[in-house]
């Protein structure tokens, strides 16, 4: 069979990644076209059409004065998509793209799956419509939206686990580059280039603060060819250690960290790291987006619970007084184990592994 997938940004990367190698279980013969990253290359064994590396705009703001680039991807999709004429088209998260290429396929008579459904239970709740007109198959990862979306009548909705319970199930850190009998404190800016400049720079006074904790910097894989976007903020600091690409095992030898929203949230829960969520952004699309999202918190780990487990720091509150608060909080043994007992309430919401196999067998099955 062949399998046209797209992801947009690092986490769909790597749970598209994850579906790939459960569907040549399934199918010896796959055949892969893609958009995404690193992870999903090494599966495919073939270069994306388009790296995520030219697709993640986070940001209302970001969006519009990239919306040249973006109708031309869009046109590039579909020209591309009708060419390789796969059996299963397969959309990752990425919904403003990706919910534009699901309406064009379904009038294309594509099988159109739909892989981590879009978060439309936080906001643009009428994408709902788009998806139970256009897909095929929506399948979540989340433990409530099941019911949510099944609620709004889309029926073919199905609950397969998280993918990342199937990485953290078998993942056994890389110790090089660690001391053993030191204990970091890690710091997650983000994957993309805008995160970076505006968390680190009020998160770099935390540095000077803090001289005799040993800081650890993960630097995403998508801008270790960009030491200067670092070397700006830092200061000079003795006391960080940059990590790039390596997110994981950094969690793994961190004893808390200082996380930045998303999905890195849910990692740091799933390998019991006590952690403070901050986000700071563009101050347009920021303002936007309070006046439309409709969450209670911006941490999956929150969410997930249903209650505030972790502290979470948002635009102006991300400033040298919160974070120095944080991180000495964070240090203590006693945060640190009342928030390891509620990752264990998470783990339980989550399931248990092979989330990716799940979904593999229900497409396949379509």
């Amino acid at each position: 069979m062949k399998y046209y997938l797209i992801a947009g940004e690092s986490s769909g990367d790597q749970h598209a990644a994850y579906l790939m190698k459960s569907l040549k279980k399934l199918d010896s013969s796959a055949e892969f076209r893609y958009w995404g990253g690193d992870r999903m290359k090494e599966v495919g064994d073939t270069d994306p059409v388009r790296h995520i590396d030219d697709l993640a705009f986070m940001g209302f703001w970001e969006v519009a004065v990239n919306i040249r680039t973006i109708l031309k991807n869009l046109k590039l999709a579909k020209r591309d998509i009708a060419k390789f004429s796969p059996d299963y088209l397969i959309l990752v998260d990425y919904p403003g793209f990706n919910l534009r290429i699901a309406e064009w396929a379904h009038k294309k008579k594509m099988k159109v799956v739909y892989y981590i459904a879009p978060q439309v239970w936080a906001w643009k709740e009428n994408r709902v419509k788009k998806i139970r007109r256009h897909c095929d198959l929506l399948l979540t990862i989340l433990p409530f939206e099941e019911d949510y979306f099944k609620d709004k009548g889309v029926v073919q909705a199905k609950f397969i686990g998280h993918p990342l319970m199937d990485h953290f199930d078998t993942f056994k850190a890389n110790a090089d580059g660690f001391d053993p009998s030191e204990k970091l404190f890690g710091i997650f800016p983000g994957s993309r280039r805008q995160e970076v400049n505006y968390i680190l720079p009020p998160v770099s006074a935390v540095f000077q603060k803090y001289p005799d904790t040993q800081f650890g910097l993960s630097v995403s894989d998508q801008l270790r060819n960009s030491p200067e976007l670092y070397h700006q903020h830092l200061n000079n600091a003795a006391n960080v250690k940059r990590f790039t690409g390596r997110q994981h095992d950094l969690l793994a030898h961190s004893e808390a960290a200082l996380v930045k929203s998303g999905t890195s949230t849910l990692e740091a829960a799933l390998l019991n790291v006590a952690q403070t969520v901050i986000y700071k952004g563009n101050p347009v699309s920021f303002f936007i987006a309070k006046r439309v999202v409709k969450v209670p918190y911006i941490s999956l780990v929150n969410l997930i619970l249903g209650y505030k487990l972790v502290e979470e720091l948002i635009q102006s509150d991300v400033n040298e007084k919160n974070l120095d608060k944080a991180v000495e909080l964070l240090k203590t043994p006693e945060e640190q184990e009342r928030q390891k007992a509620g990752y264990k309430e998470l783990r339980e919401k989550l399931g248990g592994p092979g989330a990716s196999d799940r979904a593999a067998r229900a497409i396949v099955q379509l």
